[in-house]
């Protein structure tokens, strides 16, 4: 890289790390560390949440995606977008969640189905969650090690030792700094920070991106594959081995299935200010991701155009021989896009697109290192002892987990030999938990009749069936029939009916929900009737004032308007197939042009509202009682502190 890259790159993380140990003097109790407070506010969360989904990790995962299918995933994943918007409009599962005042999901579990349940699938998600997060690190590690051009192993004294898992020390060791300053605090607010510069990083990448390839030869290259596995016409796409029409069909089903379960960012999920805030949380974390899928897949097909088009031919080969130095061919094949990227970005935009990747990085492992390592003390250790720990020691048992947490994924990633898909894993490891837990959690949230055996069935179903799949993938490959998804789908699907048939066997009478979600305390129901029905089907209820009603309406309208274009554009393509030129003009309008001006108003849009929110939650936190009773404990089925 160049020496301007270099300084573009250290510049905007020199600056994170400064504001990550300004931060740990607001942590001052375990509420702190493990909720900041409850003070956040919509945008915080929202781009917050965001930072998460934009991880080195997501990047490698989906440049796998569109490596093979091209454009052809955005246009059936338009379809399935109102099943994402209706979940945040309606505040599924989160709105519930965040009435109960649990500090974790379990902590919910154990209000709802029994301490030795919240025991059980405290260790059963953090051992989830960690093998989840094992690969995590790697990849972002390698992607880093290539982007940057640095050799694939160097010499220490007598040993020869590889670049990647140094890299991945120092990434991990930086994450941890982060996550030990101040816990979610610091994890939130950097990862906000963090949203905002990626944000303005992307709109300049698609600007890049549109001037250094010509629109031909993109089209040249997509409109080259062979018959039945068309990466610009989704109607000819059916012969995509994996990622075709059922994949996102399942992930669909996922995404309502699995609703919160991954607690891969458990403590967003309890740090909004009120319930509503983060109902509009969840909402507008939609918007960042628009822009974020659309910079993925032009990068996607950018590169591949490099990779495969006559008119690049003499350029790609410096690309080939650094792919030749990687052994696994999972890898090889995995870090093809990064390279690509490496070598056609300009001086200076390669640096942002770095830094970004970096932050993205932080983003993402320290929520995870935060996320698992709470789950273990809060959801194992806690309720296990007979004496709560004392303020302090709390927090020093959290942040000892941590570094644990980072041990192990620094050890499981230097050791495991990748298989799979990055994103085929993913589904995989999230089985293990969530192929039962989301019959769990929508069970015990929405349904009276729900019993704590139709939990434990569904949950150990899960975890048999899951652990089962990961086995049969790692022993036989691609020699198994089923991939990672349709794995976790079919576990979801037993899990699900297990739950509904023993809970009907063995309930005894209606739980109350009501004294759980704190209700008979607002007679919230009794107001909410009194709204129009339009009001009440879009979610909106009092809570919503009228600036609120313009963004989801707005939301609501770009959302559904997008998936009728894929609804109607697809009845269209089955009566009079669309031709090569008019597939291009599409893609261009809405694969480039739309996501442009998408990601230029949001950037303006949620730098404004999150260093509103920052603000206000930096005031708020110094001005607010500290209440060390508030630990994440259940006092007879009631939270400690209440």
């Amino acid at each position: 890289m160049h020496v301007l890259d270099w300084l573009v790159m250290l510049l905007p993380l020199a600056a994170i790390i400064a504001v990550a140990i300004y931060t740990q003097r607001c942590m001052r109790s375990v509420a702190a560390y493990m909720a900041g407070e409850r003070l956040a506010g919509r945008y915080l969360l929202g781009v917050a949440r965001g930072e998460l989904q934009a991880g080195a990790v997501v990047f490698v995962a989906l440049f796998e995606v569109h490596r093979h299918s091209g454009f052809t995933t955005l246009w059936w994943s338009w379809a399935n977008w109102p099943v994402g918007l209706i979940i945040a409009m309606l505040g599924f599962v989160y709105y519930r969640f965040r009435e109960t005042r649990a500090m974790t999901l379990a902590q919910f579990f154990e209000l709802r189905y029994g301490r030795s349940f919240r025991v059980f699938t405290g260790m059963l998600a953090f051992v989830a969650g960690i093998l989840n997060f094992g690969i995590i690190p790697a990849v972002g590690a390698r992607l880093m090690v290539h982007l940057l051009g640095l050799p694939v192993h160097f010499q220490l004294g007598a040993f020869v030792l590889p670049t990647n898992v140094a890299m991945m020390g120092l990434l991990l060791s930086l994450s941890v700094l982060i996550t030990l300053s101040g816990g979610v605090i610091t994890v939130m607010v950097t990862n906000c920070l963090e949203g905002i510069f990626a944000q303005a990083t992307f709109v300049v990448l698609m600007i890049v991106l549109a001037q250094k390839f010509e629109w031909r030869q993109i089209v040249e290259t997509l409109t080259a594959a062979a018959p039945g596995q068309s990466l610009l016409n989704p109607m000819d796409s059916g012969g995509l081995k994996d990622f075709n029409v059922w994949f996102i069909l399942m992930s669909t089903f996922f995404g309502v299935y699995g609703t919160m379960a991954l607690q891969n960012s458990s403590s967003y999920n309890a740090a909004a200010r009120t319930p509503h805030e983060a109902k509009m949380g969840i909402l507008l974390a939609r918007m960042p991701e628009i822009a974020k899928y659309a910079v993925i897949s032009v990068l996607a097909v950018c590169a591949l155009t490099w990779m495969t088009h006559p008119d690049f031919a003499g350029r790609a080969g410096a690309m080939a021989s650094s792919l030749q130095q990687i052994d696994n061919p999972q890898v090889r094949q995995q870090m093809e896009v990064p390279v690509a990227i490496a070598e056609f970005l300009p001086i200076g935009v390669l640096g942002l697109f770095c830094a970004a990747m970096v932050m993205g990085i932080f983003g993402g492992d320290s929520t995870h290192l935060h996320s698992w390592s709470s789950i273990f003390v809060q959801d194992v250790l806690v309720p296990l002892r007979k004496e709560p720990y004392s303020p302090q020691q709390h927090v020093r048992v959290l942040r000892w987990a941590v570094v644990g947490v980072a041990a192990f994924a620094f050890i499981f990633g230097s050791l495991f030999k990748q298989t799979e898909y990055v994103v085929m894993w993913f589904q995989l490891t999230t089985g293990i938990y969530v192929g039962g837990a989301g019959a769990a959690i929508i069970g015990g949230l929405y349904w009276r009749k729900g019993t704590a055996a139709g939990a434990w069935a569904a949950v150990l179903a899960g975890m048999v069936l899951s652990t089962a799949g990961i086995l049969l993938r790692q022993f036989y490959g691609d020699a198994f029939p089923l991939n990672g998804i349709e794995i976790y789908f079919w576990v979801a699907i037993v899990a699900t009916a297990l739950y509904v048939l023993v809970s009907l066997a063995t309930s005894r009478g209606d739980f109350d929900l009501e004294a759980m979600l704190h209700r008979h305390e607002t007679k919230r129901d009794t107001v909410e009737t009194k709204l129009p029905f339009w009001e009440r089907l879009l979610g909106l209820d009092v809570d919503h004032t009228r600036s609120d009603r313009w963004v989801v309406g707005g939301i609501f309208a770009f959302t559904m308007g997008m998936s009728v274009i894929a609804l109607v554009g697809t009845l269209w393509c089955w009566l009079s197939p669309w031709s090569v030129d008019r597939w291009s003009i599409f893609w261009r309008i809405f694969g480039l042009g739309v996501p442009l001006v998408v990601a230029t108003v949001t950037t303006v849009w949620f730098s404004w509202g999150g260093f509103r929110d920052l603000r206000d939650f930096f005031a708020q936190i110094r001005a607010k009682p500290v209440n060390h009773a508030d630990d994440g404990r259940v006092l007879g089925q009631r939270n400690a502190g209440e």
